[in-house]
């Protein structure tokens, strides 16, 4: 398989770095993960979004594209799990949507996102993962997080509203949807190969790239 830089997106709990791990394990790819330890604004954020929600994306705006940009570069092929774009097109218009983030700001930091994506380079494939809010909420609460305690279902469904107006305005690169209700590549090997032979299919060009509606008969 020829050099190919991957992207994963997807709503909280949807299984990208799950599936991000594996597939980097199973296919050799570099693997690239959300900057969460050295964040130096992610508590701040928590303790008073509207007064830090504009640093805190600043800082991610940076690191992403020095992923990008990184994965890009390097000669293996390469998978990172959350895009740049979600920033953007999800988050940042949540805070804005839900008031923690003032227009001028907003304003600002799209103007600076538009100038940011003109130096970097399209991804060949993006992973969409996608599953229903309950299921999200379960697996949300099955991690445990403590920086995850006050996602509600409400603000999980703004999120995927967003993500499905996102996704069907996107067009730098083929997307393929994976329905992660329904399949639980974690836990069953047989549910990944199928996941890794629709991505290798996706790859390849096809554009008709459809998953088994139950993973288990197939």
């Amino acid at each position: 398989m020829n050099k190919r830089l991957v992207l994963v997106a997807g709503n909280i709990g949807a299984g990208k770095t799950s599936l991000t791990e594996r597939l980097g394990a199973r296919l050799g790819w570099r693997t690239a993960f959300e900057s969460v330890a050295d964040n130096p604004y992610l508590s701040d954020f928590y303790a008073d979004m509207r007064q830090w929600a504009f640093h805190l994306q600043i800082f991610f705006l940076g690191h992403r594209a020095r992923q990008h940009l990184a994965l890009a570069d390097c000669p293996e092929s390469a998978i990172a799990d959350r895009s740049i774009y979600e920033d953007a097109y999800i988050f940042v218009r949540v805070l804005h949507h839900l008031g923690n983030l003032s227009d001028r700001d907003y304003k600002s930091y799209r103007a600076l996102f538009d100038l940011v994506m003109q130096s970097l380079p399209r991804p060949d494939l993006l992973l969409y993962l996608r599953a229903p809010v309950p299921a999200l909420v379960d697996r949300i609460q099955d991690r445990g997080r403590a920086m995850e305690r006050g996602i509600t279902p409400e603000y999980l469904s703004l999120l995927d509203t967003f993500y499905e107006e996102w996704i069907e305005a996107f067009n730098l690169c083929p997307v393929l949807k994976i329905p992660t209700g329904d399949l639980d590549f974690v836990h069953k090997p047989k549910h990944l190969d199928i996941v890794i032979a629709r991505i290798k299919d996706k790859l390849a060009g096809k554009e008709d790239v459809v998953f088994p509606d139950d993973p288990d008969a197939s």
